[in-house]
């Protein structure tokens, strides 16, 4: 009679636990409070299930939009940014009046930049960072976040600029000199508010040094000059100048 009394309450315990830990789920609101709390317990595979369920059961909720914005958190929480990026980008073009338009905007440009590889790698998703960033900023010119954004926009044309003065460098020491001046006009051109402007001039004035093309040097060693009037190379630009005059 005793094991039968204390299976019978194991049955109860059971049933009551079981019953607890079910979720009921009446409304939109119900699944999202449901979602969210399972995201802010950073319990990330089961918050996306519901958030997913919420788009699926509630597509015209007024929490359509949390649910594609969050599906974008989760994916960038777990490292998955070209899905994160995907998210964003859903939710910008499905939602385009949500109040998460301008963070998600900036989260794609975060994305990418995540995905951005080293200098001697393709440099797809630095240029994808580029463009939100620089969208982002357009969009947004007064926004806090421009002051993040603008680092990101920094770092990432410094890689670029110093992808082409280093394959400069190499065509330099091949003596493949037409080749180096195209990857470093490419430097002053293109990217003349990185860090890797002087480098670039002072190559191209090696260049033109040992190419004999005293008429462009002259011309390029005044804007060195005038650009970085104390710049790491100025004693070696103005001795190759003297040098110059003095023949």
């Amino acid at each position: 009679m005793k094991k039968i009394y204390l299976c019978f309450l194991f049955i109860l315990i059971f049933i009551a636990c079981s019953t607890t830990k079910k979720e009921v789920i009446n409304s939109a609101d119900d699944l999202f409070n449901i979602a969210k709390a399972e995201f802010q317990k950073k319990k990330f595979e089961e918050a996306e299930k519901y958030f997913d369920l919420l788009k699926l059961q509630y597509p015209g909720s007024q929490y359509a939009d949390d649910a594609q914005f969050y599906l974008g958190e989760i994916s960038f929480e777990k490292g998955d940014y070209i899905m994160a990026a995907f998210h964003y980008s859903t939710l910008r073009r499905w939602f385009p009046s949500s109040e998460y338009c301008k963070v998600a905007l900036f989260k794609t440009g975060l994305s990418y930049y995540q995905l951005s590889p080293p200098y001697d790698r393709e440099q797809e998703y630095t240029f994808k960072a580029i463009e939100y960033f620089l969208e982002f900023r357009s969009t947004y010119p007064d926004d806090s976040l421009n002051v993040a954004t603008n680092l990101y926009l920094k770092e990432l044309r410094n890689k670029l600029a110093y992808r082409n003065l280093f394959t400069a460098n190499l065509y330099y020491k091949w003596q493949s000199y037409k080749s180096a001046l195209i990857y470093l006009d490419i430097v002053l051109d293109e990217y003349p508010d990185t860090d890797y402007v002087e480098d670039a001039f002072w190559l191209k004035i090696l260049i033109y040094k040992e190419r004999g093309l005293f008429y462009d040097l002259e011309e390029l060693i005044k804007q060195y000059k005038r650009l970085f009037p104390n710049g790491k190379y100025f004693t070696q630009v103005e001795n190759i100048e003297n040098l110059k005059g003095s023949k």
